[in-house]
């Protein structure tokens, strides 16, 4: 078009006004104020108008503190997505290092080999477009920054350092960081970007968005945002508000993958005030691209929210390319059910194999938390990586007996029946003359899951499998579980699932197949421990729809008991969970990690002193 000839001089001739093209077959004509561009065998329907610009948002699944394999990722994504014509390719928060870092920011020496990678990607990267890496930035002065670095060719070009430092649940980057004082835009031809990092589009209220109302075509955001229960709608709901408050579209690009505790569900989107315009896979790498433009103003400095502020001045968008419109593409989101499966699933998978696992043991009881686990850990790492091992009493029925080997042959899995009837008696002989006129008590039962628990490890040491631990939260929050026993493991898959979602789960699981993988005699069965003869879990705990609604409100809520008795539940119930709650800390400080699927979950989320004195019901 005649008035793009001021803004890319370069790409024409002075006098004679042809394209400078990569196309040896490209014939050019003016009509209509436009010139037209025509190549062998492409025909005009598959071109767009070249003062689009193409974003894209890549979606990676990075290791924390596996420098040399996220920056060879992050070059090999930055060269797929040139390839798919990209102008400005987005990764996430921390791509480089991981997220989260924690403290290995705090060892220069990590910070030193961050700024050596950084260098690294700057001969890696392709020089064409402008690339934002997100990763730690260690100042002259000795600060630390979780920064935006962006590079085009073939060099850094500038750096944004976050704002807003969340302090709260499971970060404490105030700890670890210092934030930025300017907001940020990137300057390609006449789009101007402005650059948020995840925290910073939280609150629409706050400078990194209102310092850029007015001055930017869109946002780019690169996040590294974990997942809970319905974060997913709740986070388009704070970037719809983030785009309202900015007045203008927000692409937000989104880690995913399993850290720890803590899962990435990916869904990056671009969305404005009123709808999402193209949204990415959830629970699984993906690239977004996203085609912006034409730009709809050209900001000038000094105009309504432009303020001071750090420009980063990129390479405009690279004229000449023939490309199709992409359609927006947006990928549905899944059931409640499917997205708290994918994410147990992808946060097993990932703890697996980035540590180094060749597989998992699994105490297969023939209950329904432990045919689950096994479940989500066949489709997680496949039957081949998956052991069963079933470990019957004497208080061990024929029917979940049964069961626990059927869910074996479901899932294709080993599977190993270790009776430990032997042992318990050898325990018994040997420690009953201690306690002679004592009656039978809790103490026996602990045995038998704490000889349980010493078989599953000692199979976890001999062939180099994790032991996955069964129980939920619904048990880890009333204590209702052994140390050394059955929470003896490396990781605690169901953790933060209460118990009456273990059903849910199940019942769903089931429904995706042509056949039930979890026996339905397992999920009718009353729940029971079967330490002890025609025990019950209700023997010791409310319903467990009782029980986990009371605990949502008092772990997850942080209610008190007046306000959960204020809403209906009977007062002695509510005050037994609470002490049960309260005085089981000690237990959980010592429980494996797990994944973290509920706004608060037990660890990094909840920080109770052990030693606690503390008795709500006697404060005033």
């Amino acid at each position: 078009r005649r008035s793009d000839l001021s803004t890319f001089p370069e790409l024409f001739e002075t006098n004679s006004l042809s394209l400078c093209l990569p196309f040896p077959s490209a014939s050019v004509r003016f009509d209509g104020g436009y010139f037209l561009v025509g190549i062998e065998g492409v025909s005009q329907d598959d071109t767009v108008p070249m003062n689009l610009l193409r974003v894209c948002l890549a979606q990676i699944n990075p290791t924390v503190g596996a420098l040399h394999a996220n920056a060879e990722r992050i070059a090999e994504i930055a060269h797929v997505a040139v390839r798919k014509r990209a102008d400005l390719i987005v990764f996430p928060e921390m791509a480089l290092s991981g997220y989260p870092p924690e403290d290995l920011v705090l060892r220069p020496h990590f910070l030193a080999d961050v700024e050596r990678f950084l260098s690294d990607l700057e001969r890696r990267l392709p020089t064409g477009p402008v690339v934002l890496v997100g990763a730690p930035r260690h100042a002259p002065d000795g600060a630390r920054f979780n920064s935006a670095f962006a590079f085009a060719g073939g060099r850094r070009i500038g750096v944004y350092d976050k704002m807003l430092l969340p302090n709260y649940g499971v970060f404490d980057e105030v700890r670890l960081f210092r934030p930025g004082e300017r907001p940020g835009r990137i300057r390609m031809g006449p789009w101007r970007i402005g650059i948020h990092i995840c925290e910073d589009s939280w609150h629409p209220e706050k400078p990194p968005c209102v310092s850029l109302r007015g001055a930017v075509d869109f946002v780019v955001n690169l996040s590294s945002s974990p997942y809970f229960y319905r974060k997913i709608r709740l986070r388009e709901r704070v970037l719809r508000a983030a785009a309202r408050a900015v007045g203008a579209p927000l692409l937000y690009c989104n880690l995913v993958g399993g850290q720890d505790e803590l899962v990435f569900d990916g869904g990056s989107i671009a969305i404005d005030e009123s709808r999402v315009w193209a949204r990415a896979g959830v629970f699984e790498e993906d690239l977004l691209i996203v085609d912006m433009g034409p730009a709809t103003k050209v900001v000038e400095e000094g105009s309504e929210g432009a303020g001071a502020r750090l420009d980063i001045v990129g390479p405009p968008p690279r004229a000449g390319y023939l490309r199709r419109p992409s359609t927006a593409r947006i990928e549905p989101l899944p059931s409640p059910e499917a997205e708290v499966y994918a994410a147990l699933q992808l946060g097993l998978r990932d703890y697996v194999r980035k540590n180094g696992f060749h597989g998992v043991v699994v105490g297969l009881s023939g209950g329904i938390d432990s045919a689950l686990t096994a479940t989500i850990a066949v489709d997680a790492l496949g039957p081949n990586c998956v052991h069963g091992i079933s470990m019957p009493s004497r208080y061990t029925s024929p029917g979940t007996r049964t069961d626990a080997r059927r869910v074996a042959e479901s899932l294709g899995i080993s599977f190993i029946e270790q009776p430990i009837e032997r042992l318990y008696t050898a325990f018994l002989e040997e420690l009953t003359p201690h306690w002679r006129g004592r009656a039978p008590d809790v103490t026996e039962e602990n045995l038998q899951a704490r000889i349980r628990g010493v078989i599953l490890m000692a199979f976890s040491n001999k062939f180099g499998w994790l032991a996955v631990t069964t129980g939920n939260k619904s048990e880890v929050a009333t204590g209702y579980c052994t140390l050394y026993g059955d929470m003896a493991g490396g990781f605690a898959v169901l953790k933060d699932v209460p118990k009456t979602l273990v059903y849910r789960l199940a019942r769903w699981r089931n429904r995706q197949g042509p056949r039930p993988v979890i026996p339905p005699s397992t999920i009718r069965r009353a729940p029971t421990a079967e330490l002890r003869e025609n025990q019950k879990d209700q023997d010791t705990l409310p319903p467990y729809p009782v029980l986990d609604g009371i605990l949502e409100r008092y772990v997850e809520r942080d209610e008190g008991v007046e306000q959960i008795v204020a809403v209906g539940y009977d007062a002695a119930t509510v005050r037994r969970v609470a002490r049960m709650v309260d005085r089981n800390e000690y237990k959980r400080r010592q429980a494996a990690p797990g994944v973290k699927i509920t706004p608060k979950a037990f660890g990094r989320d909840r920080r109770i002193p052990i030693t606690n004195a503390y008795d709500h019901e006697a404060s005033d």
